[in-house]
């Protein structure tokens, strides 16, 4: 039995191929390893930004490639197919960070009721929500369409919710007004749900004219522009912005047009993957890198053991009711479709209102 995996270059993201490698002899697997099916898996622009900065944040040592190509790391489930753990069955069900691939060793290690990690050596010095599956086999909430749900949504949403505190944590910076750029995506429209929900912060969306209506129907956006009339803002205001694009000219368009009034420039995300290497000087607040870890970490040691879990948990039941009525999920089987969905996610052809949960396993 063979594995099957997709991988694109690492300098040129348009060019990807497939590759198959031999699974090993389930007899021989080591002690404590699992061998799981990868079952499905979510797509979406995040995993382009895995792929953008995947030298720079180590994305690209998860899951190793040959030599020149990558494989995008991806949030899905999992079936244990083989074990060599005493205390994980097959047939379990996991839910975590998976290789576009058919198949994944994993080097089990802490597990317990809920979950377990991989202890694999080439996993490790990462950000310690990458390398950890949850047990899921009797869980509801990561069955059906509120699995694909969590697939597609819950990492993002989990980043929009370190988001909306750092911000809160630090006052808003001065601002009463939150401007964000690509206002359609998952991300964007997950913090502007949080930052709507707090009340007294007026939520700005930026988008392009073909998505307009669709980020002015979510109702979480006080206002929703689009990128050719920025220059319309209010401009005698402080406000903070949170950058989904990384787009260098749109932010130095906004930068110019605050003035010293922006006093917040959070990078996030790089939607539309058009950050020129060498920016200058811009005035208002620099851009800085948004980097979770360091809020996880800092929030962790302040509100102690479950507190982060049990605060986004809350943040999360009052998220997910929207997602029927924003978010339509088109399934995908096979290389073709795999292959599909990546280009198309790589142009930025993918409706704002589509979720695409894929395999590379023929349906």
């Amino acid at each position: 039995m063979n594995c099957t995996a997709f991988v694109v270059a690492r300098d040129d993201l348009k060019q990807g191929k497939i590759i198959e490698t031999d699974l090993p002899d389930t007899s021989r697997l080591p002690d404590e390893a699992l061998l799981v099916k990868v079952d499905r898996f979510a797509f979406t622009a995040n995993n382009i930004t895995y792929a953008v900065l995947g030298d720079q944040l180590r994305y690209w040592s998860l899951f190793p490639a040959p030599n020149g190509f990558g494989n995008i790391p991806v949030w899905g489930f999992g079936e244990v197919i083989a074990s060599r753990h005493p205390m994980v069955s097959v047939g379990e069900r996991l839910f975590g960070y998976f290789p576009m691939a058919t198949h994944l060793v994993i080097e089990a290690a802490d597990v317990s009721k809920r979950g377990l990690r991989d202890a694999a050596p080439h996993r490790q010095g990462v950000a310690p929500v990458y390398n950890a599956y949850a047990r899921v086999s009797a869980d509801a909430a990561y069955a059906g369409r509120q699995g694909d749900e969590q697939a597609l949504l819950r990492p993002l949403f989990m980043l929009s919710f370190l988001v909306d505190d750092f911000l809160a944590e630090n006052e808003f910076f001065g601002s009463r007004s939150v401007v964000l750029s690509s206002a359609s995506s998952k991300t964007a429209f997950g913090l502007a749900h949080l930052l709507h929900s707090r009340g007294g912060i007026r939520v700005i969306g930026l988008t392009s004219a073909a998505n307009a209506d669709y980020v002015a129907s979510l109702g979480c956006y006080h206002e929703v522009i689009t990128y050719d009339r920025v220059s319309a803002l209010p401009n005698d205001v402080p406000v903070a912005f949170v950058d989904m694009a990384g787009n260098s000219e749109l932010r130095a368009r906004l930068h110019h047009h605050f003035g010293d009034q922006m006093k917040y420039s959070g990078r996030i995300g790089l939607t539309h993957r058009a950050s020129a290497p060498d920016e200058p000087p811009l005035p208002g607040a620099k851009p800085t890198w948004f980097f979770a870890p360091d809020q996880i970490r800092r929030r962790a040691k302040e509100w102690g053991p479950g507190g982060i879990e049990k605060r986004f948990s809350a943040a999360w039941t009052g998220f997910a009711p929207n997602l029927e009525k924003w978010l339509t999920i088109v399934e995908g089987h096979g290389l073709g479709a795999v292959q599909q969905v990546y280009l198309d996610t790589l142009s930025g052809r993918i409706p704002p209102d589509q979720g695409h949960m894929l395999s590379l396993h023929e349906g």
